[in-house]
């Protein structure tokens, strides 16, 4: 009687041991999943930030461009040497001219 007992005992202690097992093995699959988790979003993070950096350069270059052709819209020498002084039409209003039509 005293061997069933003990070979209940033995029983129920090893069903405690692997319950903890399983309950450990559990909570280090959880950590996985969340470590994984925060390394796609910091990862997603980082892409996003790059994107930003190429879509702030890309404004920067055409901010640049656009002014050098501001710039060179106000050089007498683009206009074929004519000047405000000198009477012709260099702004953009009115119909096209000469001087602004490929403006």
């Amino acid at each position: 009687m005293q061997a069933i007992k003990d070979k209940l005992s033995d029983m129920n202690a090893m069903r405690k041991a692997k319950a903890e097992a399983r309950e450990e093995e559990n909570a280090e699959k959880e950590l996985a999943k969340t470590r994984v988790q925060v390394a796609k979003e910091v990862r997603m993070a980082r892409e996003a930030e790059a994107a930003m950096d190429l879509h702030v350069q890309k404004a920067a270059e055409k901010v640049a461009d656009h002014e050098r052709k501001f710039n060179a819209q106000d050089d007498p020498m683009y206009h074929g040497g004519a000047s405000p002084a000198s009477g012709h039409n260099t702004s953009m209003d009115g119909p096209p001219t000469p001087h602004n039509k490929f403006l």
